[in-house]
């Protein structure tokens, strides 16, 4: 069974998040100017899905990042912790995106809570 908004947000409140380990829950698209689009269904379940979309609709929603959110997004694999990303985004973008760590947290939180990320320490 699927964890509640309110149930994931309290599981974040007692986690270092520089030891864990994201994973993406949706596919993306890399448009021709290098931003991330995310691909998320309008709906999980099969049947509600044949009923309510017509072959003429999109069955995606498409949720475009900037430029900041495309490389996270994209250093996101299963594999990478939240303190290697931070570090591969400090170096790659510098006093912009300062307080890194801040600014990611905040980004990965609120991807977590919306079920776009989970990440590989905490049993959904």
């Amino acid at each position: 069974m699927s964890l509640s908004f309110f149930k994931r947000r309290k599981i974040l409140k007692g986690v270092n998040y520089l030891e864990l380990t994201p994973f993406r829950s949706y596919e993306h698209q890399i448009e021709d100017n290098g931003l991330v689009t995310v691909l998320m269904p309008k709906f999980e379940n099969k049947y509600l899905k044949s009923f309510f979309l017509s072959k003429a609709k999109s069955p995606v929603i498409r949720i475009k990042l900037d430029e900041i959110g495309s490389e996270t997004w994209l250093q996101i694999d299963g594999e990478k912790k939240v303190e290697t990303i931070s570090e591969i985004l400090s170096d790659k973008f510098g006093d912009k995106i300062n307080p890194v760590h801040e600014r990611l947290t905040s980004f990965l939180t609120q991807l977590y809570l919306q079920r776009f990320i989970s990440f590989n320490e905490i049993k959904n």
